[in-house]
């Protein structure tokens, strides 16, 4: 048989676990840091709301898809206001004429983040730049000037 402690070695066990930030004197005295709010929220919650658009209760919605797509922050909001008026006058959920106004999304938010997928992973739209993203969209003349113009009115370029 093998001896697995020593004569005379007191093993202790169960103490290496305990968290030592419930000691108030190891705590950090520093409190966490101030989570700020993000200040485009604010700007778009505006500018749906002048025009009283549905589509400012999806305002976070827009900007975590643009966010996680790479998008201009400002393009998704501005493309649903020059299709639906921001969500007015949209059919099944569809706040972007999507597919010529066709496409049926579950909810708002499934459109949107749809719409902000293909427009950074779709072969048509990869890697191209805003002018010829909106010139596929909609190749109708003045559409990529109007959604701009759009994007200009929610915040002006940096």
């Amino acid at each position: 048989m093998h001896k697995l402690v020593a004569p005379g070695m007191v093993l202790f066990t169960g103490f290496v676990s305990l968290p030592l930030v419930n000691s108030p004197s190891l705590a950090s005295k520093t409190p966490p840091p101030h989570v700020r709010p993000d200040p485009r929220l604010e700007i778009l919650r505006r500018f749906f709301e002048q025009s009283d658009c549905p589509a400012l209760a999806y305002a976070h919605v827009f900007l975590e898809a643009a966010d996680d797509y790479d998008l201009d922050w400002r393009l998704l909001p501005s493309i649903s206001y020059i299709e639906s008026t921001g969500g007015k006058y949209a059919a099944n959920n569809n706040l972007f004429g999507w597919d010529g106004g066709r496409a049926e999304f579950s909810t708002p938010l499934a459109g949107i983040h749809t719409v902000a997928y293909h427009l950074t992973h779709s072969d048509r739209y990869r890697e191209k730049s805003l002018d010829q993203k909106l010139a596929i969209y909609n190749p109708g003349a003045g559409y990529a000037g109007k959604v701009k113009s759009v994007m200009r009115r929610i915040a002006p370029a940096k």
